[in-house]
């Protein structure tokens, strides 16, 4: 199951100059959500069999759920016991106050979510996170545009070149989330992301951009964002969605009990699906 010793020796370069390694290469950061022991493991197991760097995300749910010292501690714990180049990221931090607790435990990146909040509060906003992280040397994302949560309608609010130049020139931010027809959880609709927005984007700013609610794109479209400037690409509902699915047959075939053989039957197809995603997404460990 666990592998202690990787065949990978990772250099630790930082989180930002992975981002920018990967804006050169073309590539990007498969930055994935973990709930749990188990999901946390899948995304391990799948990034050591492929030699891919991780980039941890836990969101204020799951600092809840978990506690944020141990949620925290275990994915340390997990990149240590399986020789990977690791990260630790706030998903959507909806306070400065938790962007502070983020920061003084330990994490290497941290986004502020003030995106459904006027421009010049989401400037005002982002720019005391950049402010905040600027002691710590820890990477800020924020995010411009509406990319619909859960429950919300898709559509609308697409980033342009002019405010991404903008807000990143007021606010600092190393990376940023922009909107250009993707949404969070399971899409309504086919999902058609807007390329040549996002390449004008790219043209536009520097800065390492980010694509929100990759699960359920199509493949060759996340590699056309890729292509266009895209560098980190967040997968989170299809890591829970896929988990569940293969609990629930597991159950419905068994009356087995005892959860650490219920899980590891779980776990095997996030596993796969994960390696399939960080193929597509291409970065590497260097």
């Amino acid at each position: 199951m666990m592998g202690k010793v990787s065949k990978f020796a990772p250099v630790m370069k930082t989180i930002k100059e992975v981002l920018y390694d990967c804006q050169a290469a073309k590539t990007a950061v498969l930055a994935t959500n973990f709930y749990n022991y188990e999901t946390l493991v899948c995304v391990a197991r799948a990034a050591q069999a492929v030699g891919a760097p991780v980039m941890l995300q836990l969101t204020r749910s799951s600092i809840d759920y978990m506690g944020l010292h141990t949620a925290y501690k275990m994915g340390r714990q997990v990149i240590e016991d399986y020789g990977l180049q690791g990260y630790i990221h706030l998903d959507h931090g909806p306070s400065l106050e938790l962007v502070q607790r983020c920061l003084d435990e330990g994490f290497d990146s941290v986004m502020i979510d003030a995106s459904e909040k006027p421009f010049a509060e989401n400037v005002e906003t982002s720019a005391k996170a950049v402010e905040m992280a600027r002691p710590y040397g820890a990477n800020v994302e924020a995010e411009l545009g509406y990319v619909a949560k859960l429950g919300q309608e898709q559509g609308g609010g697409f980033t342009t070149p002019e405010q991404a130049v903008e807000f990143v020139g007021a606010t600092g931010v190393d990376a940023l989330a922009v909107s250009i027809g993707s949404a969070h959880g399971f899409y309504k609709l086919p999902p058609h992301l807007d390329i040549p927005r996002l390449a004008a984007i790219h043209a536009a700013t520097p800065v390492a951009l980010v694509l929100h609610g990759s699960s359920g794109i199509p493949h060759d479209q996340v590699r056309e964002a890729i292509a266009n400037g895209i560098v980190k690409v967040n997968l989170a509902t299809e890591i829970k969605d896929n988990f569940m699915r293969a609990l629930k047959k597991v159950l419905s075939e068994s009356d087995e009990i005892d959860l650490r053989k219920v899980f590891p039957k779980a776990m095997e197809p996030v596993v796969e699906l994960l390696k399939e995603k960080y193929e597509v997404t291409g970065a590497k460990v260097k």
